[in-house]
């Protein structure tokens, strides 16, 4: 049994050397070029998730310098995401027949104090987000909690539902200054990948702080979860965002 689980271990040791001996580790790739790349990449016998990783320029100790947003994916994550609300009346039928997989108030925020944890993004109508925050211990550190910011608190909850089933997602500094975000599965086309991740970049560096000094985006990396990363040449986005 050991002998086997080391045998799989060197098996995948070889198929990462293999994928790492494809990258010039001292080059900043074009976009395009980066995805053409990653395609050209040994495959898994799971479907990849592909992600984008940005390091700011911001200090992420100082509150005016935090980066936060959604980005849409025009072709979606690849992946079945499971959406609760916190609604009643109409915003609650509306949720539902927007498919929503939970829909409810005072039974679902019972069910999330305990334990309840099998939902992907959660959304509130403001009404609801007065209750709602009692939940902030619980779905805070999941970052589940409905935010204004993300638009997961909204009055339109079919509207927001059917955002983020199309494969909006949100993005969020972290402690160490940088944001990652899922950008599609290694089974996506090129173009796929690629308007996918042109989005994201976008709509991170549209969201550059007002405090923000000297340059952004300092690295960006392109990877999939067995696959070595590919730096990104981050320029001619930031010359567009001029």
């Amino acid at each position: 049994m050991i002998k086997k689980h080391s045998s799989q271990k060197n098996k995948q040791s070889k198929r990462y050397r293999a994928a790492a001996a494809l990258v010039d580790s001292g080059k900043k790739y074009q976009l395009p070029e980066a995805l053409t790349l990653l395609k050209s990449m040994p495959e898994t016998k799971f479907n990849q998730t592909v992600t984008l990783s940005m390091r700011l320029g911001v200090d992420p100790r100082q509150s005016d310098q935090m980066v936060r947003g959604t980005s849409p994916l025009p072709h979606g994550s690849g992946k079945n995401v499971r959406v609760l609300v916190f609604a009643t009346g109409s915003a609650a039928s509306a949720a539902l027949e927007a498919g929503a997989e939970y829909v409810g108030y005072e039974e679902m925020i019972k069910k999330c104090q305990e334990g309840f944890a099998d939902f992907d993004v959660a959304i509130s109508t403001p009404a609801a987000m007065t209750e709602v925050r009692k939940l902030g211990k619980v779905l805070g550190p999941r970052g589940l909690m409905p935010n204004p910011k993300t638009g997961t608190v909204s009055d339109d909850t079919a509207q927001a539902v059917r955002e983020v089933k199309a494969g909006r997602i949100e993005f969020k500094l972290d402690k160490n200054g940088n944001v990652a975000m899922p950008v599609g599965k290694f089974s996506f086309t090129k173009d796929e990948l690629l308007a996918n991740a042109t989005t994201v970049i976008e709509a991170v560096i549209k969201a550059r702080p007002a405090t923000a000094k000297g340059s952004f985006v300092e690295t960006i990396t392109l990877a999939a979860t067995m696959l070595p990363g590919i730096k990104v040449d981050a320029a001619p986005f930031l010359k567009q965002a001029r």
